[in-house]
């Protein structure tokens, strides 16, 4: 269990990233597989860009905010 929590820590670092960045894209997913609009598809790169920053940004701001 522990071999697998360091290789866990090592890839993601933390369960937040982990899990927006999952979330993001399933949406992208689910907007190019439903979408029958170009625009989308071509938004949907942008928004990539902005989850993953955000995702970054929100667990930045907790390490760095957090009480020790």
């Amino acid at each position: 269990m522990k071999v697998l929590k360091s290789i866990y820590n090592f890839i993601v670092g933390d369960m937040i990233i982990l899990v927006g960045v999952i979330v993001t894209i399933i949406v992208l997913a689910l907007i190019n597989a439903l979408s029958a609009s170009a625009t989308l598809h071509l938004v949907s790169g942008i928004l990539l860009i902005i989850a993953v920053l955000g995702i970054l940004i929100a667990t930045l701001s907790r390490e760095a905010f957090a009480k020790r």
